[in-house]
This record gives structure tokens, C-alpha cells and sequence, in this order.
């Protein structure tokens, strides 16, 4: 399933910005692209040696031995000619490092060639120096290339998922409202994940193994060139673009399914959160095992589209493979039976086509690699180019108090899937240091006229003013400051006592949040347990009662000490002696503030200075308590129903 916001991004697209995030790590990457490089390149020098390596083994076997009791028998001139032929080609062939190591060994007393130039060490010097020398440099190149891609892989994932967290904590409720949990954690957790494997897996093999292919290649044709074999160069150029045939024709299929599988796990981490989040219910309707179904149902239709990408994927390394050995066969019988190419000429060519084996391979799972990378880059660059923040101010007026009043003036409001407008041409003031209450039924906008004032939403049109000044074009942090809201679901961290009461006012002194609990009635209850205000209250407050929640968040509110404060039902779930000491404490916290409060109860409210009834978004009626009761309207109804006079 994907969301709202969701599209597709071309490869250059996606990998262009995501060199914008490595680039920052230029330096790690470049270490170990290079080490990749020269990696790549450590076995020249044993190509190289080949050649001279077999001419010298066929060169000693080819030479008559002669017993020592029979006379030395003189060559023919031709045959001597000959000789010095072979020993001229020989010395051609040697690769130019070995010339100038022979001359730096010469320095130092140490023969590599004996007088009549034979090298009878080749062998031994191939297999006691030169490959343990390639196979260290190697380990060593491989090791930094790997660490240094890691290692800014890591890195760009760190910058990815924070910059996604920040980019979240930036938009409006209205975002929230329409996308699903578990689908933006897995954007946030899982999508940069993969973002990791392909610049430390992919990255480095796509650094590393074609530039093995490419010296193997090249010495191929330095070789074919060097010794006359023009005819296999014409083999290697047609055979060598049949690899990219199975890569382009998976590619797309390949990443199709990888976007369909990341959405999918997203419905599974989005299952979890769920299940979590509402465990009281599903234990109390005893339905772990019609939870236990719906989970398995979501990961069969994950595991389907994971399967189907892995199936597809799959295909691509054989295919690629079996072109590659098909070439090779081609390449041999070629070489052998047509052109009758002998030994020494053909195994140089060989040993580079069997070096070829491995990064070939690794081309081949290359790009099912890429394409998974496009996609999650798709949903990740997707999410952080949707913008649902509220829009700040050019020059957003700084604001530390509040003196006069709120106004609403003909505020309309619509949510995004709503043809109706939620709130009507709403128009009312909430006085300084007056309370104000509104009631209503279930959907009469209570809740989202409170949302407007807190600017949690804008509204679509009229204006929301304090003291004159639109809240729009207020600083968003001081409207913030001034305003303190206290609703009916409290949410806790997963944190102390002490550090939810501080929450918002993180330089409060201890003292300061003892003296915030003691006004919300809750000092009593933290000090009798053994952990006092270091007692961890669990997710979201999990270990505490609804009402020791409820005057937790009324002390953070003290605390935080706002000229506006926001009461959305902070009682309405609470029993009798609760609600008593929660009423308590609230009235406590609306001494000497503004107070904008939502109702159910409506017991607590007979006190406001002004009491708003809205229906369906409008205001029915206004007045306080006493006028309305005497109008005998809908307000009147709703308190002989609660038995209020």
C-alpha cells in the first residue's frame, strides 16, 4: 500500500541526490574507491609473469640432456640462431617491473638470470615472492575499500534518518492525519537500511569489479596486440556487451517488486504499532488469536512479494553466468582450434578470463542490487519532498505576551477529505484572564476550533487574532510558549516522572517540579512510591492510573506557566474522587490565566464568563451559564440531562 504522496523517482534522479548526502564523505569514499581500484589491479603483475613463466618450463624440457660419458655434440648454426631467437623473444616478453627489479636486485649482489640469461628461478620467485606480495596488498586494499564504504555508509544513513525525523517534526497534524504510522517508521528505519548495503555492498563492487574486468580486459588486449593475435580482440568486443542483456531485461521487474515488497513491510511494522497501541483492548476481548491471524495473513502477502523480487533476482547471476561460459568455450575453441594458438600463447589469456570469473558474477547481481536501492531511495526521497508545515512568516512578529484578547473573526476550516466545512464562519473573543467554554455533540468542532487557536492547523478562511496580530504571522515558537494545553488522552513519555513534568521547560530545577506537582495534586502519589519522581512511567504512562497521568500533565502545564490555556475534556474520563482532584488542580492552573475550555461535564464550567454551544460547526448559542439555562434552549436540555442546574 502506498501512500498519498508516493512517486517515482529515475535512477539518476535518485542517485544524484544521494551523492549530494555522500559527497559530505568524499574523502572515506575516495580512500576506498581507490582501494577498490588498485585491488582490481594486483593481479597484473602475475598476468604478466605467465608467459616467460611457461616459455622458460618448455624451454628447460625441450633442452637434450647429455650423459656424461659422451661427447658434447655442436649444434647447427640454424639451430643456434634459433636459439638466440627464442632467448630474444623470451626477453621481450619479460614485463618491464621485472627488468627494473632485476637491475635494483643487481645492486645488492642478487642474480636473478644466470649468464646465459636463462631464468631457472621464475617459478620460485612467482610462488615465494610475487604472489604473497599481490595477496597482501590485496588483503590490505580490500580492507580499507570495505571499511571506508561502511563507514560512510553508516554515516549517510545516520544523515537520512535524522533528516527524516526532522523533516517529520516539522509538518501539521493535517500530515499525520493522513498517513499510517508503521508505513513512515519503516520509511524512517528499514528504507535507509537498504540505502547502507548499496553504497557499502554495491558501491564498492561497482568500484571493484568492473575495474577488475577492465585489467583483465585490457591486459587481454595489450597481450592479443604484443603478440600478433589480433582475431581474439574481435571475440572479446561482440561477446562482452552480451552481459548487459540480462541486467536490463530483469532490472525493471527487479525493482517493481522491491517497491511492492518495502510497502509491505511497512503494513507489518504498521500491524505491530497497531496491535501494541491497543493491547489493553485486544486483551480484553480475549482476540490475541484473531490478532495472531491478521498478522500472519500480512506477512504471507509480504513473503509473496519478497519471493516473486527473490525469484527475479535470482535469474539475473546464472544468466549472466552461463553467457559468460558460453564466451569463454567460444573464446578456447577459437583460439585453439581455428587460429591454433599454442600454450604459452593462449594461457595468458586464460588465467585473466578465469580472474574474470568472480567480478563477472558480481556484475550480474549488481543490478537487482541497484534497483532495490532505487526504490527505497523512491520512498524516502518521496516522503521528504512532501511539505505539510504550517508556512512561516517572512518576517514572523515576535510576540512575549498576552494582553487583550483572542478573536476569532469568520473563521471557515476544512479537513483535507471533507467536503463540508468543519467550522462556519466562526466568529467570538476570548477576553484576557476570562474562561471561555465550549459545548456540543460528538462532532460539533469543539475540538478543532482548539486545534485552530493552538495553530495545530490553519484555518482556510478568516482569521484567528491575539491582541491584533493574525497567529499566522506570530513566531511559532513564542505562540507556542504562550499557550499550554491539557487534553483528555494524556500521553507520557517512557521517561521519569521528573523529566515529563519538565518536559517543555528542560532548565526547570528540581524544587520547581516538586512545587508544579504539589499544585496538581499529585506530589501525594509520586512520593509514596519507593522511586519518587525517578519512577519511570512506561509508554505513554502505561504503569500509572488515568488520573495520576492527568495531573501529571497538569503539572507540566504549571510548570510551563502560559498566559492561554487549552482544556479539551481534561476531566470527562475520570471517576468521582478523580475527577475532584484533577478539578482541583485545574483550577488552581486557571488562576490568573485565559482559559480555553472544552466540555462534556458540564458541572465544571457553570463558572465561565462565556459559554459557547456550537452545531455542526456554527455557534447556536452564547451567554453565560445562567442566561443560557434561562433561554430553555439546547444548552438548557443538556444540563437537565446531566442533572445540572
Amino acid at each position: 500500500m502506498s501512500e498519498f504522496f508516493d512517486r517515482d523517482y529515475s535512477a539518476g534522479e535518485a542517485y544524484l541526490r544521494l551523492y549530494r548526502y555522500a559527497v559530505k564523505y568524499r574523502t572515506r569514499l575516495i580512500i576506498g574507491l581507490l582501494a577498490g581500484t588498485l585491488t582490481a589491479g594486483a593481479w597484473v603483475p602475475v598476468f604478466q609473469m605467465i608467459q616467460p613463466a611457461l616459455n622458460e618450463v618448455m624451454a628447460e624440457g625441450a633442452t637434450p640432456k647429455v650423459s656424461p660419458g659422451n661427447a658434447a655434440v655442436h649444434e647447427p648454426p640454424d639451430a643456434a640462431l634459433g636459439e638466440s631467437n627464442d632467448l630474444l623473444k623470451a626477453e621481450q616478453n619479460m614485463p618491464s617491473w621485472f627488468r627494473q627489479a632485476e637491475s635494483l636486485a643487481a645492486r645488492f649482489g642478487v642474480e636473478l638470470r644466470d649468464e646465459q640469461g636463462n631464468i631457472t628461478s621464475l617459478l620460485k620467485l612467482i610462488a615465494l615472492v610475487i604472489i604473497p606480495i599481490v595477496v597482501l596488498f590485496k588483503i590490505v586494499v580490500m580492507y580499507l575499500n570495505n571499511y571506508c564504504l561502511r563507514w560512510a555508509g553508516a554515516k549517510v544513513v545516520q544523515d537520512f534518518r535524522i533528516d527524516l525525523f526532522n523533516h517529520l517534526q516539522k509538518q501539521s497534524l493535517e500530515f499525520f492525519g493522513r498517513t499510517d504510522v508503521g508505513q513512515i517508521m519503516s520509511r524512517c528505519t528499514s528504507d535507509p537500511q537498504q540505502i547502507d548495503r548499496v553504497i557499502s555492498n554495491t558501491l564498492a563492487q561497482v568500484f571493484r569489479a568492473p575495474f577488475e574486468i577492465i585489467f583483465a580486459l585490457g591486459f587481454m588486449i595489450h597481450f592479443a596486440l604484443k603478440n600478433n593475435i589480433l582475431e581474439v580482440l574481435a571475440v572479446v568486443v561482440v561477446g562482452f556487451p552480451l552481459f548487459i542483456l540480462p541486467m536490463a531485461f530483469f532490472g525493471a521487474k527487479v525493482r517493481k517488486w522491491a517497491k511492492k515488497a518495502m510497502q509491505r513491510i511497512s503494513l507489518v511494522s504498521s500491524r505491530i504499532h497497531e496491535n501494541l497501541t491497543c493491547i489493553r483492548v485486544v486483551k480484553a476481548y480475549f482476540t490475541e488469536a484473531v490478532e495472531m491471524e491478521k498478522y500472519r495473513e500480512i506477512n504471507n502477502y509480504y513473503l509473496k512479494s519478497v519471493l516473486k523480487a527473490l525469484r527475479i533476482e535470482l535469474l539475473v547471476p546464472p544468466a549472466v553466468e552461463c553467457i559468460g561460459i558460453f564466451l569463454g568455450c567460444a573464446f578456447v575453441f577459437y583460439c585453439f582450434e581455428i587460429k591454433k594458438i599454442g600454450l604459452a600463447e593462449i594461457t595468458p589469456l586464460l588465467v585473466p578470463l578465469a580472474i574474470m570469473y568472480r567480478p563477472v558474477k558480481q556484475i550480474g547481481q549488481l543490478q537487482p542490487q541497484i534497483e532495490r536501492g532505487r526504490a527505497a531511495l523512491a520512498r524516502i526521497f518521496s516522503l521528504l519532498d512532501t511539505d505539510y508545515s504550517l508556512p512561516i512568516a517572512k518576517n514572523p512578529i515576535q510576540k512575549e505576551e498576552f494582553t487583550t484578547r483572542v478573536n476569532f473573526e469568520n473563521v471557515v476550516f476544512h479537513y483535507h477529505n471533507s467536503k463540508e466545512p468543519t467550522i462556519k464562519n466562526l466568529t467570538f473573543d476570548i477576553p484576557c484572564g476570562s474562561l471561555v467554554a465550549v459545548v456540543g455533540g460528538t462532532g460539533s468542532g469543539k475540538t478543532t476550533v482548539a486545534n485552530l487557536l493552538a495553530r495545530f492547523y490553519d484555518v482556510t478562511s478568516g482569521a484567528v487574532l491575539m491582541d491584533g496580530v493574525d497567529v499566522r504571522d506570530m513566531d511559532v515558537a513564542d505562540l507556542r510558549r504562550l499557550i499550554g494545553v491539557v487534553t483528555q488522552e494524556t500521553v507520557l513519555f517512557n521517561d521519569t516522572i521528573a523529566s515529563n513534568i519538565a518536559y517543555g521547560t528542560p532548565h526547570a530545577t528540581q524544587k520547581q517540579i516538586e512545587a508544579a506537582a504539589k499544585m496538581a495534586n499529585a506530589h501525594k502519589f509520586i512520593t509514596e512510591h519507593a522511586d519518587g519522581y525517578q519512577r519511570v512511567t512506561g509508554e505513554k504512562g502505561f504503569l500509572l492510573s488515568g488520573g495520576e497521568r492527568q495531573r501529571i500533565a497538569i503539572a507540566r502545564a504549571i510548570l510551563k506557566n502560559p498566559r492561554i490555556l487549552i482544556l479539551d475534556e481534561a476531566t470527562s474520563a475520570l471517576d468521582t474522587v478523580t475527577e475532584r482532584l484533577v478539578q482541583d488542580a485545574i483550577n488552581k492552573l486557571m488562576t490568573n490565566r485565559t482559559t480555553f475550555a472544552i466540555a462534556h461535564r458540564l458541572s465544571t464550567i457553570k463558572s465561565a464568563d462565556k459559554i459557547i454551544l456550537l452545531e455542526k460547526g456554527a455557534i447556536k448559542e452564547v451567554g453565560t451559564h445562567d442566561e443560557l439555562y434561562t433561554q430553555n434552549g439546547d444548552y438548557r436540555e443538556l444540563c437537565d440531562m446531566q442533572m445540572v442546574d
